[in-house]
C-alpha cells in the first residue's frame, strides 16, 4: 500500500497525505459501524465509546485531507510564503474534536455507571475487536512509513493515534472477557477510562499544534545541521544570530550572520556566501539569507581581548557568547563594542545579564567603555 500511494502521489508530498488520508476515512468508518453494531446489540457501552473513537478518527483523517489540500496551494500576494501552515491549523480542528468526542464519552459512561445495565458476550464481540486491533496496527504503520518518507508530523500524529487505540481497544476487550469469567461488569469503567484517554490525548494534540502556530523552537537537529554546514566552508570564522522561520512542513527560511576575515577580499567572501546559500537550497529546500560580519584577525591584542570577554560572558551564564568585537581607542578611554548571545536559560534579565557582563569587562579592563548590545537566542538554549 505505501508503494501504492507513492506511485498515485508521483512525488507530490500534499498528495501522500490526501490518499493515506481517504484510506484512513474508509477503514476508520468501517470499524465506526461494525463496532458500533455489535456495541449497540450487546450493549456494551464501552464498545460503543471505542466505535465513536473511530468516527472521531475518520474526522480527523478528514479534516487532516483538507489540510493538506489547502497547505499545498501555491503562493500568492497575500500570502507570499505559501499556505502550509493550513496542515497545522487542520491539526489544531482535529485536536479539537478529539477533546469533545472524550468530553462526551466520560459524560456518557458515568451516566452508564449510575445506571448500569449488562452486557451481553459473543464471539462477533471478540472479533470486531481483534479485528479493529489488527486494522488500526495496519494504520499506524501505513501512517508511520509515509510519515517519514514525506516528514509530516501530521501523518507520525495519526500514527501514534492508531497505536494508541490498540491499546484502547485491548483494554475494552479484556474487560469484556474478564466479565464473561467473572461475571463482574466493568464495562462503564472501561468506557470511562477510554473517553478520559481520548480526551487527555486531545489536550495533549492541542499543546502539539498550538507549538508551531505560536513560533516554537526549531528542531535542534537542523539548527546543529545549518551551524555546521555554515561552518564547513574555508574562510567562516563563526556563526550567531541564526533564525528559523516555519510557514509549515517544507517552507522554512533561516538568516544568520557569518563571521570572516576583514582582511580578504570582499568579493571573494560574499562569493563564500553566495555559495553556502545556494548549497542549502538545493541540498535542503531551504532558503538562507547570510550576513557579513567582518572580523579584525591580525590584531592579537584584539583577539585575546576577543576571547577573555567570551570567557567572561560564559561566566555568567555557560551558553552565552560574544561576538562582533571591535575596540575604538581613544586618549583617555577604549570603547569596546560588541554583540553579547542571552541565553534562554540565563537566569539574568537582558538588562542585569549586560550589567553584569559590563562591570566584568571593566574589571578586566579599567581603561574600556563597554557598549554592549544584547541579542536573544531565537533557536535553543542550546550552543
Amino acid at each position: 500500500m505505501v508503494d501504492l500511494i507513492m506511485r498515485r502521489a508521483e512525488g507530490d508530498r500534499g498528495k501522500v497525505g490526501e490518499l493515506a488520508g481517504f484510506v484512513c476515512i474508509a477503514l476508520n468508518v468501517v470499524l465506526c459501524l461494525g463496532k458500533g453494531l455489535v456495541g449497540v446489540l450487546s450493549g456494551s457501552v464501552s464498545i460503543v465509546a471505542d466505535a465513536l473513537n473511530n468516527l472521531s478518527d475518520a474526522s480527523s483523517n478528514i479534516v487532516s485531507v483538507l489540510g493538506f489540500k489547502l497547505a499545498s496551494k501555491p503562493a500568492d500576494p497575500e500570502h507570499p510564503y505559501g499556505h502550509g501552515r493550513f496542515e497545522y491549523l487542520s491539526g489544531l480542528v482535529v485536536a479539537v474534536l478529539v477533546l469533545m468526542i472524550g468530553v462526551e464519552l466520560v459524560k456518557s459512561s458515568i451516566d452508564k455507571i449510575i445506571n448500569p445495565s449488562d452486557v451481553e458476550f459473543s464471539l462477533a464481540l471478540v472479533g470486531v475487536l481483534v479485528g479493529s486491533m489488527g486494522l488500526k496496527q495496519w494504520m499506524a504503520h501505513l501512517n508511520h512509513v509515509l510519515g517519514e518518507k514525506i516528514k509530516s508530523e501530521t501523518l507520525l500524529a495519526t500514527a501514534q493515534d492508531s497505536k494508541n487505540d490498540v491499546l484502547a481497544t485491548g483494554a475494552v476487550l479484556i474487560c469484556a472477557i474478564f466479565a464473561r469469567i467473572t461475571g463482574i461488569n466493568l464495562d462503564a469503567w472501561a468506557g470511562l477510562a477510554v473517553g478520559a484517554y481520548i480526551g487527555w490525548s486531545g489536550i495533549e494534540l492541542i499543546r502539539d499544534t498550538v507549538n508551531p502556530l505560536l513560533g516554537q523552537a526549531p528542531d535542534p537537529e537542523l539548527v546543529q545541521h545549518i551551524r555546521s554546514k555554515i561552518m564547513s566552508y574555508p574562510g567562516v570564522l563563526g556563526t550567531h544570530d541564526l533564525m528559523v522561520h516555519d510557514y509549515g512542513p517544507g517552507r522554512q527560511f533561516a538568516s544568520a550572520h557569518v563571521e570572516m576575515a576583514a582582511e580578504t577580499d570582499p568579493l571573494e567572501s560574499h562569493d563564500t556566501l553566495d555559495n553556502i546559500e545556494q548549497a542549502f537550497k538545493d541540498e535542503d529546500g531551504l532558503i538562507v539569507t547570510l550576513h557579513y560580519d567582518p572580523i579584525v584577525t591580525n590584531d592579537p591584542h584584539v583577539a585575546d581581548m576577543r576571547n577573555k570577554i567570551n570567557a567572561l560572558a560564559q561566566s555568567i551564564s555557560p551558553h552565552a557568547s560574544i561576538h562582533d568585537l571591535r575596540c575604538v581607542p581613544g586618549p583617555t578611554h577604549t570603547n569596546v563594542i560588541f554583540d553579547s548571545l542571552h541565553p534562554a536559560d540565563c537566569e539574568l534579565s537582558p538588562q542585569e545579564f549586560k550589567s553584569r557582563l559590563s562591570a566584568l569587562v571593566v574589571e578586566e579592563y579599567p581603561d574600556a567603555v563597554p557598549k554592549i548590545t544584547v541579542d536573544e537566542d531565537y533557536v535553543s538554549a542550546e550552543q
